[in-house]
């Protein structure tokens, strides 16, 4: 344990429960259902409605060996590549062969896929697959559409709910283990303010990071809360240097920040072309499936034409679609550009790539389980070892699914008492942002930290980043401090920056170029040193300190041990004398 947590007021209410999950995602709600379904006092707590969760916005489907000649091995092998030497093979093993009866039992619960004339799922494919075995629903609403059956189910089971609620802080008995969560509700109704929610399991769902840099498909409550919650709880993360760049994201200006419209790999998937102002195809000998190849390359085949040519964006082209096509296929998509003034019907679509999905996160067991004991974590807040360096398309919403039905079991099988929750010894409150620092971090993240990255940019990036860390620090030791009003705001920049610290940090320590992490003055793939996983955690001293693995296996998880690591690198740049994390 830290010891460290933000600072907010003493918690007003409370709720007992034997689990706590917090995200309303496929993957908090999946567990959610599990666990209540075997009896146990089960809450859901999410920081927007119930049905605002990020799996709403995914659009290409979800990725299962369901189609005729289709095999979990396949499925395993394009999952491998795609990795790029870093997936955990036994974890990958365990969602492609526990995928598809994953995907059946979501649609016993309710979820309705687009299906063909005969009656079976619509399978579509989509980079870096080598088969159709993407199942979609409302042609590219299939987030929306498992959001809402899983939601409907959750409505139906009468789960107690709290929404509206930012996680603050996990609670801690006196043995070190999960006692509950702290959080505030935003706004009116039966709780209010800062409250806890008392467990002895605690399943962070609370998806991604997305919104550390400017331009990102991840809506605007995408803040890393889980992952700086886990990072003070004294959890480990790994893998944090992999960002996911989507390569088709609509290109709405170079001046536009927050959540950008995604233009789905679906859509390459049906045979549309990337080509330049000219019209001339790019991905074409660059790769084996040209515009389906892996997320990573073509991102960076995107980034080196519009260096190449001086642009700020490529295009999607798919007018020999036609109307009726990109009305019934892809009619969000279709109506998102129209809405911007761009028809997809008689003109390409300009794109560019935008931060979409962090594939490492919180690192867990294959039951989903932390260094923590009784925290877990599930979906893109975890790393499972599933993504390696570079997830494979459609591969998320089956991670959701398949590790959250693990996490259930392992609660359900386990059934932990609940314990009292205590004060940390030598406990410390981080030092809040002020809420304008939200927009500089994405600033220096964007610019150091982006789709291509230096030495010399995240040397930059660390610097900037320490400063507002030290500004915050040295303002709240002042004698007649200005500080941060502890709300929303301030907790989420605050958050935003522990995130941003700790994957710069990593960036820097990987001197190669992997997967979704370009190093430009590293150009080359060097598995004799790098094929290793990078642990982040903060110290009893409070530096983040980052550890390289023997080989490309994860340590196992255990609270009380130290992770079998080759090398510590401490970060004195990331962390002042002092620092308050």
């Amino acid at each position: 344990m830290t010891g460290i947590r933000l600072t907010a007021p003493a918690p007003g209410w409370a709720i007992d429960a034997d689990v706590v999950v917090v995200g309303s995602g496929v993957a908090g709600l999946t567990t959610a259902l599990r666990c209540a379904a075997a009896g146990l006092a089960t809450v859901v707590v999410t920081k927007a409605r119930l049905d605002d969760g990020s799996t709403r916005w995914a659009q290409g489907g979800i990725a299962a060996a369901l189609g005729e000649g289709d095999t979990p091995e396949q499925h395993l092998a394009d999952t491998l590549v795609a990795g790029a030497g870093l997936c955990d093979e036994t974890a990958v093993r365990a969602l492609v062969t526990e995928g598809p009866d994953a995907v059946r039992r979501l649609i016993e619960t309710g979820a309705l896929f687009d299906k063909t004339e005969s009656g079976d799922i619509a399978l579509t494919r989509e980079g870096g697959h080598h088969r159709r075995r993407i199942a979609h629903a409302g042609g590219d609403a299939t987030g929306a559409e498992i959001s809402r059956a899983l939601v409907e189910a959750v409505r139906s089971a009468a789960l107690h709910t709290v929404e509206n609620a930012l996680v603050l802080d996990l609670l801690t008995d006196a043995e070190g283990r999960t006692a509950g969560v702290t959080l505030h509700v935003m706004g009116e109704g039966q709780h209010d303010g800062v409250g806890a929610v008392r467990a002895p399991a605690v399943v962070l769902a609370t998806g991604g990071m997305g919104q550390v840099f400017s331009a990102t498909t991840n809506p605007s409550v995408s803040t890393g809360d889980g992952v700086a919650l886990a990072l003070r709880a004294g959890a480990e993360v790994s893998d944090l240097e992999f960002v996911q760049f989507h390569p088709t994201v609509l290109f709405l200006g170079a001046d536009s920040e927050g959540q950008q419209p995604l233009v789905s790999e679906a859509v390459r998937g049906e045979g549309a072309h990337l080509v330049d102002a000219s019209g001339t195809r790019f991905m074409l000998g660059q790769h084996e499936l040209a515009e389906l190849a892996p997320r990573d390359i073509v991102a960076k085949a995107i980034t080196r034409q519009m260096h190449h040519h001086g642009t700020e964006h490529m295009y999607l082209d798919a007018r020999h679609f036609g109307a009726e096509m990109w009305e019934h296929r892809f009619p969000t998509i279709l109506a998102a550009c129209r809405a911007h003034g761009i028809d997809p019907v008689t003109e390409p679509i300009p794109v560019a790539p935008a931060a979409h999905y962090a594939s490492g996160g919180i690192r867990t067991d294959l039951r989903g389980r932390t260094t923590v004991p009784g925290l877990y974590a599930c979906g893109e807040v975890a790393c499972t070892g599933v993504h390696g360096a570079n997830r494979l398309a459609s591969n998320s919403l089956l991670e959701g699914l398949v590790f959250a039905e693990r996490i259930a079991a392992d609660i359900v099988r386990d059934r932990p008492e609940r314990t009292e929750a205590v004060e940390p010894v030598g406990g410390s409150t981080s030092p809040l942002l002020v809420p304008e620092s939200r927009a500089a971090i994405q600033r220096i993240m964007t610019r150091g930290a982006g789709v291509i990255r230096s030495a010399a940019s995240l040397a930059t990036a660390a610097d900037d980043l320490e400063a507002l860390h030290r500004s915050a620090a040295d303002e709240a030791g002042a004698a007649e401090p200005k500080v941060a009003v502890p709300g929303v705001d301030a907790w989420e920049a605050t958050n935003l920056l522990l995130v941003s610290r700790v994957l710069v940090a990593a960036a820097r320590e990987r001197e190669e170029t992997r997967g979704c992490h370009w190093r430009e003055d590293r150009p080359d793939r060097d598995d004799e040193n790098w094929r290793r996983h990078l642990v982040v955690r903060i110290a009893p001293d409070r530096r983040l300190v980052v550890s390289r693995t023997e080989t490309a296996a994860f340590p196992p998880v255990r609270a009380t041990e130290t992770p079998d690591c080759s090398s510590t690198v401490n970060h004195p740049a990331d962390a002042p004398e002092e620092p308050q994390p």
